[in-house]
């Protein structure tokens, strides 16, 4: 089974950037994405993205924000996130899953088995 592992979040004040990894044992073809979970609330799907097109889709409440990306050469998966908000500070998670019947990937926190252990982002006011 395919591990991932999270890196790259830390603490930075309102309207920071940062770009967080997942970088994957094996290489995949899976549908991979980025979710979070601020304290007291339930898991958010943010991004997904299918390997092995490219295309990707996002959440509402990040789009034009939050950008994914990947690097097939890495087997590793960015999430580049600008003009932060206090309200995005969560622990941030990545997750890797086979796509659909019809292959396409959503940011749907049920649909994903295999998860890494995440990093936290705060954001300061």
């Amino acid at each position: 089974q395919v591990q991932l592992v999270e890196s790259g979040g830390g603490s930075v004040q309102t309207g920071g950037s940062l770009r967080l990894s997942c970088t994957a044992s094996t290489s995949t073809r899976n549908c991979m994405g980025w979710f979070r979970q601020a304290p007291g609330k339930g898991r958010e799907g943010l991004a997904v993205i299918f390997t092995r097109r490219g295309d990707a889709m996002y959440a509402d409440s990040v789009e034009g924000r939050f950008t994914i990306s990947q690097d097939n050469a890495k087997s590793t998966v960015y999430l580049q996130m600008n003009s932060l908000k206090p309200e995005d500070t969560a622990m941030y998670y990545c997750a890797s899953e086979p796509p659909s019947g019809d292959g396409y990937c959503f940011p749907v926190v049920s649909a994903y088995t295999v998860w890494g252990q995440g990093t936290q982002v705060t954001v300061s006011s």
